[in-house]
């Protein structure tokens, strides 16, 4: 879709986006719960058509690296939940800017440890907030800027200009400001030096100028940049996800029913006297990621290339260099039993 989007003549935007935007009127318009069991259908079915395998046979793979004690019918199974939540994570992003407001956002979001760090550092020092794709990372954002902040939020455009341009005015009614990450990195400083909290989806794939830190018994190429702002500004890293729990329809109608955590939080007093103060950020922010996803692995997005990108000396059949095994041995949360499973998988 984005593809045909990218190419398609100008002239068809402005009447492709009303026919969106119809579409998601209409979508809203019946009860969230039967619309959200309805996408969790379609999602399992989806899932399972011929036209999805490569798709559905990447996500069983992927958590075939990430839980490799768990048997086949599991990572089939979690692999299948993870397209139902992804249909039912757009019904219910049509109805967030309806439901969560500054008066009812309670009813929609339980909050678990999260407000005392968000009092306590917002005054003192720049914050960067961190989720990955798990659970609702939309509704992440756009919690914390209805509870104040002046969150900016880094985010890829949409294709299409028109809801592209829908999407940021809608977020921008909550207090939630989007930053396009196309030339972002000239922005960006500009924010955290005026004070602003920054947001990041930080789970993708980086590319070959990432820096390869664990990620469930496995090096992932991860996004230096929110390491490199840390530093420069000094900020307090707080990594967290927003996760579906179980409702039950009869007490809790039409709710959207998401618990918000942070799993960690840490400053300048924890990076800046490490070897590596870049390097570190980045792996734990990763770490913390990894957590917020083995927790609920079924509201994850395993489709995703995690694991695309790799290190030159793994490209070319040798182990991982031993000055990179060194600053992974030196973290502090890393176990025995983690370091022998990447030497395992990196043949070292």
């Amino acid at each position: 879709m984005p593809n045909l989007l990218k190419v398609l003549p100008p002239v068809f935007a402005n009447p492709l986006y009303g026919l969106i935007r119809g579409v998601i009127t209409a979508g809203s318009i019946g009860g969230l719960d039967d619309m959200r069991n309805m996408a969790g259908g379609i999602g399992r079915a989806f899932a399972g058509l011929k036209m999805n395998r490569t798709g559905l046979r990447r996500a069983t793979d992927n958590l075939r690296q990430a839980f490799p004690d768990n048997s086949d019918d599991w990572h089939r199974q979690r692999a299948i939940d993870c397209y139902e939540h992804l249909m039912m994570l757009g019904i219910e992003m049509m109805y967030t800017g309806r439901l969560v407001n500054t008066q009812d956002w309670p009813r929609h979001i339980l909050l678990r440890g999260i407000e005392p760090i968000i009092r306590g550092m917002g005054t003192q020092r720049p914050i960067i907030f961190i989720s990955g794709h798990c659970g609702n990372w939309e509704i992440c954002g756009y919690s914390l800027a209805l509870l104040g902040l002046k969150l900016h939020a880094l985010y890829r455009p949409l294709d299409l200009a028109p809801l592209d341009n829908w999407l940021r005015r809608s977020r921008a009614r909550s207090g939630l400001e989007l930053v396009d990450k196309f030339g972002a990195s000239s922005e960006l400083p500009a924010i955290m030096a005026a004070g602003h909290p920054l947001g990041f989806v930080a789970d993708q794939n980086a590319g070959s100028k990432g820096l390869f830190v664990p990620f469930f018994g496995r090096l992932a190429s991860t996004y230096k940049a929110i390491g490199l702002l840390a530093v420069q500004f000094q900020a307090q890293v707080i990594i967290g996800a927003a996760h579906r729990k179980l409702l039950d329809p009869a007490r809790e109608p039409d709710t959207l029913g998401y618990s918000m955590e942070a799993v960690d939080s840490f400053g300048p007093e924890a990076y800046m006297n490490q070897p590596d103060p870049v390097f570190y950020i980045t792996a734990r922010y990763r770490k913390g990621i990894e957590n917020t996803i083995a927790a609920h692995p079924e509201q994850s997005l395993w489709m995703h290339r995690y694991w695309k990108s790799r290190p030159r000396w793994e490209l070319q059949g040798k182990p991982i260099p031993a000055a990179q095994m060194r600053k992974i041995e030196q973290l502090p949360w890393i176990t025995a039993s983690e370091l022998e499973r990447l030497k395992q998988t990196h043949g070292t």
